[in-house]
């Protein structure tokens, strides 16, 4: 075992043991490479582990999955299949690192890519509506898996870019707009044209959170003017309340659960930017884990409730996330 870098001294209880001790696998093996940078089996190893074996089943001929149950009669057509496809992406590549060497990622890729409009958004979450943040979110797990250099995925980009608001962030489009309930329903729930944004509303740090994780993903794009400053201004709003009702309060920060934004997500994004941990915002947020880290060296998902038991294992992949993300700030 390697002796304690500069991140771990910064921390009440080194949990790399509790880690290395986990029956998940997958935890262990990650621990090992990343924390303690021991050299490990082939990724490939992980790609069999019945947990991740069990998110391939049932998918569709055309790459998709689809949710049993489903509601009908859902605009567009392929809304929930582009959905429970975000899902299973998310988990496959984020967590257990597929990527298109896998047959099944290839698969579900060239879906996710058949539901890219000409203007190179990814469409079908909200209607016909833009969405920015997923489409910014599914393009970081294209990177990942091995599409940074697909044309599609540069259109992506390019459409992301154009999609800025004055201030330099991003937000939904839909929500920079006031509606009647009647109208905000049909242009989330039928076709209707997709609204363009209003530019001179404020960003969200929510969403631009997301838009982020696309170019932090992307060696090319990751130090561009434009994403350095939308960059400085997500860590600006570190602990404050968002510009939109959606997920407005300052307790989303510190919410880790599924793939909403929140003050680990930006970190990670912001350290691929290339912030540092001398930057005062970014001390914060690294302050922050420092001293919530519990008894048991893990924290919790939701900061303002308590620790349930069935949540023991996504406690281990935060605390697994968390390490990572204070190395990268703190080698």
């Amino acid at each position: 075992m390697k002796s304690a870098n500069n991140w771990l001294t910064q921390l009440r209880t080194d949990v790399i043991p509790t880690l290395l001790a986990s029956e998940n696998r997958a935890i262990a093996y990650f621990a090992r490479r990343d924390l303690l940078e021991e050299t490990v089996d082939s990724i490939v190893f992980i790609w069999g582990l019945e947990e991740a074996q069990k998110l391939l089943r049932r998918q569709r001929a055309d790459g998709s999955w689809e949710k049993s149950g489903a509601k009908a009669g859902v605009f567009p057509a392929h809304h929930h299949r582009l959905v429970e496809t975000f899902k299973r992406c998310r988990l496959l590549i984020e967590r257990y690192e597929f990527n298109n060497n896998h047959p099944a990622i290839k698969k579900a890729a060239e879906f996710l890519f058949s539901c890219q409009t000409e203007e190179g958004d990814i469409r079908g979450f909200i209607g016909n509506q833009y969405a920015t943040y997923y489409t910014g979110y599914i393009l970081s797990l294209l990177i990942r898996a091995g599409y940074r250099d697909d044309d599609r995925v540069k259109k992506g980009i390019q459409w992301l870019l154009s999609m800025r608001q004055n201030d330099g962030g991003w937000t939904i489009p839909i929500l920079t707009h006031k509606w009647d309930r009647e109208t905000g329903y049909k242009l989330t729930s039928q076709y209707m044209e997709p609204v363009p944004p209003d530019r001179t509303k404020p960003f969200s740090h929510n969403w631009t959170d997301m838009v982020l994780r696309a170019f932090a993903a992307h060696l090319k794009y990751r130090k561009s003017e434009e994403v350095m400053a939308a960059g400085e201004l997500l860590k600006s709003s570190f602990f404050q309340p968002d510009a939109y009702t959606s997920y407005q309060s300052p307790r989303y920060w510190t919410r880790f659960a599924f793939w909403w934004p929140n003050l680990l997500t930006a970190l990670e994004s912001l350290a691929l930017l290339g912030f540092n941990a001398d930057d005062p915002d970014i001390k914060r947020g690294l302050d922050w884990f420092i001293k919530n880290q519990q008894e048991d060296g893990l924290w919790k998902l939701e900061s303002d409730k308590e620790i349930k038991s069935r949540d023991a294992e996504e406690r281990l992949w935060l605390g697994l996330r968390v390490y990572r993300m204070l190395k990268m700030y703190m080698p």
